[in-house]
């Protein structure tokens, strides 16, 4: 049976192994590619080699994050949520260390045991501490094969947990008390943690920690033209894995978007009319959610084309879902705004009606 969702490195790994043989640039210890090499799969390049870009946003900042990770410094990407932290972590990764699977996913539940280790107990019943009994965390395994290890949504975890992270990026080092051992990093380790602003003051993590980090804000998006080359981009992807026939006109795209842009803006682009902003983040990542929900209504329940209808029937179930009342801000909106405009904004506002009623 086919994978619903491959890892960066499967995926690309034409793309990676083309880098990889051409590639004659200075690569740090542990690098599958070099700095610049990185940067070109993450950016995306015609010549010499085709390479899609993964990341559609400031160079810049990819510069700086994948200098970071050549240094004894970790990496922290921070920013609203959708804005890609996870997305370019798991790139840089694939990229830098060949794989992307080493994680942690940070919730309430994560212990100390997901970042350093556990045990089988049955075999640790059966013949005591031994490294067969010992069951490696993703962190510990990166440290023994010199990879990257990734620790997402790090703010919403404990601070125990955080607290064993600071011992491990400033000593490079696990201790195993019951075997008597201390695993030291191989090198090529490095740590590539996200934090979502919107979790301040769930676990704001504490000064000794951020030392440990070098921050790299993932800004939202604010140009249109590129938000919805990303929105675009990204939902033909999901269209691709999915199998979903039904393609979103350019011209739906590009009031999708415009609507997510003036709601987060709380002004429209010409900036003549303020309107609320709802508490959802209705981020580049909902966009693309939004978009691509629209083709699969499209494709199982309308005529196989997408239409401003199906638009706003996706869109309702994105802005509900954290506060009802969000409902009223998008349909004051579509009052306002949407209401005033032709073309696709006439139906859209129609098919609103119906759609954002709550």
């Amino acid at each position: 049976m086919a994978e619903i969702r491959l890892p960066a490195e499967s995926k690309y790994e034409s793309e990676l192994s083309a880098l990889a043989a051409a590639d004659k640039g200075p690569r740090p210890p542990g690098w599958h590619l070099s700095p610049r090499a990185v940067e070109t799969y993450i950016m995306g390049s015609e010549k010499p080699i085709a390479v899609t870009p993964k990341y559609i946003g400031d160079r810049a900042l990819v510069q700086v994050a994948i200098a970071t990770l050549a240094s004894d410094r970790a990496l922290m990407l921070v920013g609203e949520p959708g804005t890609a932290k996870s997305w370019l972590s798991e790139h840089l990764a694939a990229a830098i260390s060949g794989t992307s699977s080493a994680i942690v996913q940070g919730t309430a539940g994560t212990s100390e045991e997901h970042i350093k280790y556990s045990w089988n107990y049955a075999m640790l019943l059966a013949e005591g501490p031994s490294e067969r009994a010992l069951v490696a965390s993703p962190i510990l395994r990166a440290m023994r094969e010199g990879r990257f290890a990734r620790v997402e949504e790090i703010t919403r975890t404990s601070s125990e947990v955080q607290d064993a992270l600071i011992s491990i990026l400033s000593e490079k080092q696990i201790a195993i008390p019951e075997l008597g051992t201390i695993v030291s990093a191989q090198r090529g380790f490095n740590v590539i943690a996200t934090a979502n602003t919107r979790d301040r003051g769930v676990n704001e993590m504490s000064s000794a920690l951020k030392r440990r980090f070098n921050f790299v804000t993932v800004p939202v998006v604010e140009d249109l033209e590129q938000e919805i080359r990303i929105v675009t981009k990204r939902e033909a992807e999901l269209r691709s894995d999915y199998q979903v026939g039904a393609e979103p006109p350019a011209e739906l795209a590009r009031l999708l978007v415009t609507v997510f842009q003036e709601l987060r803006r709380g002004m429209t682009k010409d900036g003549k009319t303020k309107v609320k902003s709802p508490s959802v983040a209705l981020s580049t990542a909902e966009a693309i959610s939004v978009l691509f929900g629209s083709g699969i209504l499209a494709q199982h329940f309308g005529d196989g084309k997408v239409t401003p209808g199906e638009i706003a029937r996706s869109l309702a179930g994105a802005v509900a879902k954290e506060n009802a009342d969000d409902l009223k801000t998008v349909r004051e909106y579509c009052e306002t705004v949407a209401k005033t405009r032709k073309g696709p904004w006439a139906e859209f506002y129609s098919a609103s009606v119906a759609a954002l009623r709550g």
